[in-house]
Formats: C-alpha cells, structure tokens, sequence
C-alpha cells in the first residue's frame, strides 16, 4: 500500500509540475514589436496545422479547400510582386504560376522545411491589427533548389494576410 501511496504522489507531482511548466512557457514573451510595446511569445500548433493544411491543399490544388482556409478579405502578397485579394484572386494566381510552371518543364513539387507560430501581445491602441491572430513562418525548398520564405497571419483558423520571399539556395 505505501508503493501505491508514494507512486501516486509521485505520479500528480510529476503532472502538475509538466503543466505549471507548459503554463510557463505559454505566457513567457521572447521578442518585442517595435513601437508599440507589444510583446511576443511562442504561439500554437493549431496556427501551423492551418499552414499545413493551406500547404497540402496547394500542392494538390485543391482550390476549394484552399479557398475555404483563406478570409474573404485577406492580403496575400506573392514573392514577384504581385497582391492577391481574397480566396478567387489567389486560387487563381496559384493555377496561373501551375500552368506556367508546366509549360515550362518544371515539376510542381517542394517541401516544407519547417514552420513555427509567434502571437503578438494585445495592444490598447485600436489601430494595431497584428494582435487578434498568430503569425506563422515557414520555409519551403522547391525541386529546383528555390526557397521560400513565408509569413501567414492566422486569424480564428483562416488566412489573413500572406507574405512570400524566394531565394536561391545558397544566397
């Protein structure tokens, strides 16, 4: 009985002190916003699997399930320039880069390399509209050695606003 007694002691110890440590961390600010006082912690898994899913839906072009991931008022910046309004202009811009990319022999394929979400802290000033959601970066490498570098703002499971860079692998 007294094995039983100290195991299960042991056991609620050992699982209060796990979640006053996830507690912790959730809470705990790493980085700042410059100007605004707002600070920055880790964020979500449920903002990267938005990612993933926004990913998977791409790559397959499952333009529906992708138009069903994005707000019907996002932003979506492409890394040549060119800004994608909603679900309709970016499905659209993402067959276009498709058929381009065929007719020019490219295969249409890439990996996620990683990706990581941050949350801003709340701010009192009402103009600031980074603070409702998370950010999501991620980086993905392309069959012919491109990479991109990528910003999603998730906000309540849609994508809000997107940023995308590309590189040269070595650059």
């Amino acid at each position: 009985m007294k094995h039983i007694t100290y195991t299960l002691l042991s056991l609620i110890f050992f699982i209060s002190c796990q979640t006053a440590v996830q507690s912790d961390c959730e809470e705990k600010s790493n980085g700042f916003v410059q100007r605004t006082g707002q600070t920055i912690s880790i964020g979500s898994d449920e903002s990267v699997d938005v990612v993933k899913k926004i990913d998977n839906a791409w790559i397959n072009r499952d333009y529906e399930t992708l138009k069903s991931l994005i707000s019907s008022d996002a932003t979506l910046y492409h890394d040549d320039g060119r800004v994608s309004n909603g679900p309709e202009e970016f499905t659209k811009a993402i067959e276009d880069d498709y058929i381009k990319n065929t007719e020019e022999g490219k295969e249409w394929s890439w990996v996620m390399d990683f990706a990581f979400s941050i949350k801003v802290s709340k701010s009192d000033d009402p103009n600031e509209w980074n603070d409702d959601g998370e950010w999501v970066n991620a980086r993905f490498t392309s069959v012919s050695d491109e990479i991109y570098e990528e910003w999603y703002y998730i906000v309540d499971g849609k994508l809000q606003w997107w940023g995308s860079a590309k590189r040269g692998l070595y650059q």
